[in-house]
């Protein structure tokens, strides 16, 4: 995953970087668990929607507009996972920054 796919990469350097504001912000012990939570299951949710996708791909490799639909699902649960983190981040990073 690291090696070939993109978006697993920025999302490894997101969670480096809140591992770095945890240390540098001091995140109380509940703060911290709630962004591990959301940053690895934005990982996690990366890493089914790839294996959902080269399934997919190995099992009807020609476009067909089923597969498709699989492949949009998967990578919506992603976005909905990312769209989480963002807002988890807002609101816990917000009392120690500002």
């Amino acid at each position: 995953m690291l090696k070939s796919e993109r978006n697993f990469q920025l999302e490894v350097l997101a969670f480096f970087i809140n591992l770095f504001l945890i240390f540098y912000l001091h995140l109380s012990c509940f703060d911290a668990i709630l962004i591990l939570i959301v940053s690895l299951g934005v990982l996690s949710a990366e890493i089914f929607n790839t294996a959902i996708e080269k399934i997919c791909d190995f099992i009807q490799p020609e476009y067909d507009k089923r597969i498709g639909f699989i492949k949009d699902v998967s990578a919506g649960a992603v976005i909905l996972m990312a769209i989480l983190s963002v807002v988890v981040g807002v609101l816990v990073y917000w009392k120690y920054i500002f």
